[in-house]
């Protein structure tokens, strides 16, 4: 049985055990400020990433998408609303499955990013 951690998802959501490589909220955020080249890709669906999203992050309407953009060998973090949405967890575990070697999830997700008061885009991200 796997322990529970904060940045794991709940052991019962049966998307696999392989435990996830994760980022936190601060190293994201300073490979943001530094402008490191990753792809940071919203695991939700567009009416969610239009009214809401952490800057520079891209979104996918289709996996065949995200396949076409997103290289085998390049660095992509996933992130989704919280620790316990399995959107992110699923993404990440299609893209190593399908051999992605430098994949990593930002289990804070949005609620995470902005209770930290960091800055959002969107239809619906607070303005300063």
């Amino acid at each position: 049985m796997i322990s529970p951690t904060m940045d794991q998802p709940h052991q019962n959501a049966a998307l696999g055990l392989d435990p996830i490589r994760t980022i936190g909220r601060d190293e994201l955020a300073a490979k943001l400020d530094r402008g490191d080249d990753f792809k940071l890709i919203m695991a939700l669906n567009r009416w969610a990433y239009d009214a809401k999203h952490i800057p520079g992050s891209i979104h996918f309407d289709s996996p065949e998408e995200l396949y076409a953009a997103v290289r085998p060998d390049d660095e992509v973090i996933v992130y989704c609303s919280h620790v316990d949405c399995l959107s992110s967890v699923a993404m990440y575990r299609d893209l190593v499955r399908r051999g992605y070697r430098n994949v990593r999830r930002y289990s804070g997700g949005l609620l995470d990013w902005e209770d930290a008061g960091l800055p959002l885009e969107g239809e619906f991200a607070a303005v300063p």
